[in-house]
């Protein structure tokens, strides 16, 4: 940029060169366009980004092996006065149902009128990633698809393609050329995997209701993901 400042008016008025000058000029304009790349550029670096991931989920992993927990982890959408977390419940319920708006903001509560109705909140890399959107998704599955797409392929750079079908209480997400796969630990069995949980996430953020991961299969450079969609 400063080479082009002080060569563009010495070829144009001095040398008198317009391919010189317009090569100054270029010079000009592309220290100007670097400047502005890398100021856009996100302070924290990939490195951090992974070491503070892998720090959270080794802690979350160790607490749910600890305590011998396997039961599918519940996604709740965010409220006026709680963020989007996922619940873990202590004992499985297939008929669970949960008032978020009542729940406190502690690591273990209590979610339901009986006494086994208790639960670990916790919060996954799903839950931070419904911040990174501007606008709550819509209800409809292309709102969905579109949050999704987003997250993993415009912020995250995890995924090549994403696809959303609702049929009744089950959405089903079709995730091409995922970047992160499913390992056979306690931690993706009760939260899923990151790419799951972003997607659990986003479906309880746009119907307002509580998610559930029901199966991930992943096969051919393609993940599938089954959602529940509960009371």
């Amino acid at each position: 940029m400063i080479a082009g400042a002080i060569l563009s008016p010495f070829f144009y008025f001095i040398v008198n060169s317009p391919p010189l000058t317009a090569t100054s000029i270029s010079a000009l304009i592309l220290g100007f366009t670097c400047l502005a790349v890398a100021n856009t550029r996100q302070y924290l670096s990939s490195e951090a980004a992974r070491i503070l991931l892998k720090a959270g989920t080794e802690n979350t992993a160790a607490l749910l092996e600890e305590l011998g927990l396997q039961n599918k982890a519940i996604y709740l959408a965010s409220t006026p006065k709680s963020p989007s977390r996922a619940l873990i419940p202590l004992v499985d319920n297939a008929g669970i149902t949960i008032a978020k708006d009542n729940l406190p903001k502690r690591l273990i509560l209590r979610y339901g009128p009986n006494s086994e109705d208790m639960a670990i909140a916790v919060t996954t890399p799903g839950n931070v990633s419904i911040e990174l959107l501007e606008n709550k998704p819509g209800p409809t599955a292309v709102e969905m698809e579109t949050a999704m797409n987003y997250l993993l392929i415009g912020v995250l750079d995890i995924a090549r393609s994403v696809s959303v079908n609702i049929t009744g209480p089950k959405v089903e997400v079709e995730v091409k050329a995922p970047k992160i796969g499913y390992e056979n630990i306690a931690h993706y069995k009760c939260l899923g995997s990151p790419i799951a949980s972003i997607a659990a996430a986003v479906v309880a953020e746009a119907l307002n209701k509580s998610v559930r991961i029901t199966e991930e299969k992943y096969q051919k450079n393609e993940a599938v993901i089954i959602l529940e969609i509960l009371p």
